[in-house]
């Protein structure tokens, strides 16, 4: 691909979202605004913004990249996302929207502390803060490490390099802007991703011959696995795999991110349509990737880094502008994510941990330092600790999904939460999560992904034992 116009394209997507950067900076006058656009967020805003930084570069880099590896079986990870997309719209967004304009909260991490009261108040919010700052550097991390591997395979730039690059063009614009310049930059982004995840598959099974002569070529490849829906496992081992693969959706429902869009939405009317295009939107995504994931396999043959398939059928299909523009779409997959993270992290600090209280500083300047304090150690991260896109965003989303997500669930439900377990259920939704990671072949699997964010759901539910009065 020539690279001229690559770099062309590039600096002209890069320039679009600064500017939109300055436009959201004129209308940031509060913490509401610059945390959650003064709850103004329309349907298409609200839906896609939600989309593209809940899919990230995982889904165009790590689930096309799993279906290059695994074949068929990998549709149910996909399938686990959008049912947990729907959940987390259908079911949790209106009770998180109400809740939030009724108590004035501004972030997750107050939702999570509501009914507690004085110092386990701030135990909690403590707890929760620290919890999303370390999880947080994890999966930005990853992004920045996404848009690394974009610029490495494109400019032939090393991997330092590339990772300081992506992580700083991503900086800029989010310090600028705060939530509106996120938002709308998202929902530019989340356009470009699905697009992309309709294309991209799309010319490859043409290039293949059409869809009756991409599912005969698959029937060929010689790991017969490949091409089964539940791959090698039988028995017990499917039903393990089959709810590993489908509970991938559970932790979104925890993600401080994603819960602010729903708090930032301005209405029911909006709410009720985002509820259709964010589960629509999800669903192209991650299907287009499947299928882009499996084509590749044809298409390219063998390369040395599944995550790199996507790259590689790109570079193959269309070796000019629309393919720059595609590799935009990886970028944008990566920045709407990151951006949306890094505004969580201003907010967790200097609004939850009211950093600012007692200094001269507003809240706005302190989150503004915390962004770029934070872009700076996951950049670190992802240069010094390198790891696989998939696992490392796996580990993050289902730590900081297990030690919140039963916590926003329950309360979406209407289930009384006792203020003394709700830190006691974060922290072992958490831990567990942690402990279960670092076992040997544990992570991805059914016991990682449900276990601790159920312990959490059991410890915030279960009733004690009324005590018999004495005779």
């Amino acid at each position: 691909m020539n690279t001229t116009i690559v770099l062309i394209t590039l600096v002209i997507y890069k320039v679009l979202l600064v500017l939109i950067g300055f436009w959201a900076q004129r209308r940031v006058h509060s913490e509401q605004d610059f945390f959650l656009a003064g709850r103004q967020l329309g349907p298409w805003v609200g839906a896609v913004s939600y989309a593209a930084s809940a899919a990230s570069a995982w889904t165009l880099l790590g689930m096309s990249g799993l279906a290059y590896t695994v074949g068929y079986s990998s549709l149910w990870v996909a399938v686990g996302a959008i049912v947990g997309c729907a959940v987390s719209w259908f079911v949790v967004a209106p009770r998180v929207m109400s809740m939030a304009g009724e108590k004035r909260l501004l972030s997750a991490t107050e939702l999570v502390a509501m009914g507690s009261t004085g110092g386990q108040r701030t135990r909690i919010i403590t707890a929760a803060s620290v919890i999303i700052l370390f999880c947080f550097v994890v999966y930005i991390a990853s992004q920045f490490q996404g848009a690394g591997n974009t610029f490495s395979s494109t400019f032939g730039l090393n991997n330092a390099e590339s990772i300081a690059l992506g992580g700083i063009v991503i900086l800029v614009y989010t310090l600028l802007g705060g939530f509106w310049a996120v938002s709308v930059t998202d929902t530019l982004q989340g356009l470009l991703m699905v697009a992309t995840a309709l294309l991209l598959p799309t010319a490859a099974i043409i290039e293949l011959g059409g869809v009756s002569a991409f599912v005969s070529a698959l029937a060929d490849v010689s790991d017969t696995a490949y091409t089964q829906f539940t791959g090698d496992n039988t028995g017990l081992a499917l039903l393990g795999f089959l709810m590993g693969s489908l509970s991938i959706g559970i932790s979104s429902i925890g993600q401080p991110h994603l819960v602010a869009r729903f708090m930032a939405l301005k209405d029911n009317r909006a709410l009720r349509q985002a509820q259709f295009i964010a589960t629509g939107w999800y669903a192209i995504m991650f299907i287009g990737m499947w299928i882009l994931g499996l084509s590749g396999r044809l298409l390219v043959g063998d390369i040395g880094n599944s995550e790199q398939v996507f790259f590689a059928v790109n570079e193959a299909l269309f070796p000019t502008v629309l393919g720059a523009i595609l590799l935009a779409a990886v970028l944008s997959a990566i920045m709407s994510t990151a951006d949306s993270m890094l505004l969580v992290t201003g907010t967790t600090v200097a609004h939850d941990l009211g950093v600012n209280r007692g200094r001269q500083w507003s809240a706005l300047t302190i989150s503004r330092l915390v962004i770029a304090v934070i872009s700076l150690a996951a950049i670190a991260v992802a240069i010094a600790v390198p790891a696989t896109i998939f696992e490392r965003v796996l580990f993050a989303w289902v730590a900081i999904g297990s030690a919140l997500g039963p916590n926003v669930l329950c309360r979406a439900l209407g289930i009384d939460i006792p203020a003394s377990r709700i830190l006691p259920a974060m922290l072992a939704g958490f831990a567990a999560a942690l402990v279960l990671y670092s076992l040997p072949n544990a992570p991805g699997d059914v016991a990682e992904r449900t276990l601790p964010f159920m312990l959490g759901v059991a410890i915030l539910t279960l009733r004690r034992p009324r005590a018999q009065a004495p005779n």
